[in-house]
């Protein structure tokens, strides 16, 4: 059976983060993907003609499962009857808050880990690829205005910034427990609760 553009995008790039995550940068090659999505040789060529856009399809298509993975998270945390979308999703109190984050922090360390390093290898090339960090940061941004959003509910006082430091505090749990030093001894869903709840007590304290 012959499948469309769009999935076929989706396989190609699924590929592509596999293959960052167990090779790294080095291994990502057209015929590397097409071995690894059991495609014909040629395929990613064909939709991906160079190696920046190889690089696109990769980050769009990981964007996409982490956006899902935020607004399955999200709708899980959620109660009531609220209406569809991400935004009537987010929580609005505290205690909302710290058990989203914690899940989606501590299921990223627990079973996104080759994802994660994958993106992390795209974080590096976007240092040296213009093309790349553009794309880059269009997708960081739907989940710092999440971020955003969610601290300004909570009544803080300057939400932009604090909105930032709250996404570099999960991104920072989770590189040091993937990739940093702290990979051996990952902090447990409980201890990543507590940090989330001093870090927001801290910054809406003096609201």
């Amino acid at each position: 059976m012959t499948i469309g553009k769009s999935a076929r995008l989706e396989l190609i790039g699924e590929s592509a983060v596999h293959l960052l995550a167990e090779r790294g940068m080095r291994g990502l090659t057209h015929r590397a993907v097409d071995e690894a999505a059991g495609l014909p040789l040629g395929s990613t060529s064909y939709y991906a003609r160079t190696r920046a856009a190889l690089l696109k399809v990769a980050l769009a298509r990981m964007t996409t499962l982490e956006a899902g993975e935020f607004a399955e998270a999200a709708a899980a945390s959620a109660t009531g009857d609220e209406p569809p979308g991400l935004a009537a999703l987010l929580p609005t109190d505290v205690d909302g808050v710290v058990d989203l984050l914690a899940a989606i922090v501590s299921d990223a360390i627990r079973d996104g880990r080759d994802q994660k390093i994958a993106r992390y290898e795209l974080a590096l090339e976007a240092t040296r690829r213009s093309e790349l960090r553009k794309a880059y940061d269009e997708a960081g941004r739907v989940f710092r205005e999440a971020a955003v959003a969610v601290v300004a509910a909570l009544g803080a006082r300057d939400p932009a910034r604090q909105g930032r430091f709250l996404v570099a505090w999960c991104e920072g749990v989770m590189f040091d427990s993937i990739a940093g030093a702290g990979w051996s001894t990952p902090p447990s869903h409980g201890d990543i609760a507590t940090g989330l709840r001093e870090l927001l007590d801290g910054m809406l304290g003096s609201r």
